[in-house]
């Protein structure tokens, strides 16, 4: 619970609103509604929380503000290990791939990828985004056997080792937070475009970081 609450306030004065044009709700309270969000509370409590302050807003409106907010996790780390994993999400009927990153000293993931294939080439392409933001060619990375993850990291000259339990349980918490929030918050991804849900995970990895 510590945990959850220090993220609520670790990060809301780095969030750009740079977007907003003639949206009348108070700056505050939409930084605060965003953070409240991706903090854990559904779109439906959090327009309840706005309320409290006389402000109605749609589920969509605050919706619309944690999309267009653009939040990224931060660049330019440079972990020495990092456990690497992917796994299937759904988003309505269709299936996705999760890929991701997590730095199991820090348990922050500098990046997060979604696919609706899971082959070789995207795995590839993941490293190579994931190489592009963050300096971590020497570090070692932590994989579990998966084929294409190992083919990636040897077409990019990585360090890799198979690591099933230890660091790597850093990457499994992650996976199941998003799982859970995915089923939870089913109101940000009924009829969600593929584009839009990874924006949310972006900015997902942005607060949790």
């Amino acid at each position: 619970m510590y945990a959850e609450n220090a993220r609520l306030g670790s990060s809301i004065g780095q969030f750009d609103l740079d977007f907003v044009e003639r949206e009348a709700t108070p700056q505050l309270l939409m930084k605060l509604s965003i953070q409240l969000h991706l903090a854990g509370v559904s779109l439906s409590n959090t327009v309840r929380f706005l309320e409290i302050f006389d402000v109605e807003r749609a589920q969509s409106t605050v919706h619309s503000w944690v999309h267009k907010a653009d939040l990224q996790p931060d660049s330019c780390r440079s972990p020495d290990h990092v456990a690497v994993d992917e796994t299937v999400i759904r988003l309505n009927d269709d299936q996705y791939w999760l890929y991701a990153a997590v730095d199991p000293e820090s348990n922050k993931s500098p990046h997060t990828k979604i696919d609706p294939t899971r082959t070789k080439v995207i795995a590839s392409t993941f490293f190579t985004e994931l190489r592009e933001k963050h300096d971590v060619d020497d570090a070692v990375f932590l994989v579990n056997g998966d084929k294409s993850l190992n083919y990636a990291c040897q077409r990019h000259g990585l360090y890799f080792r198979y690591e099933r339990h230890g660091n790597r349980n850093s990457v499994e918490h992650i996976f199941r937070e998003i799982k859970r929030r995915i089923s939870y918050f089913s109101n940000c991804f009924s009829n969600a475009h593929a584009e839009t849900a990874d924006q949310w995970l972006r900015s997902f990895a942005f607060v949790w970081n």
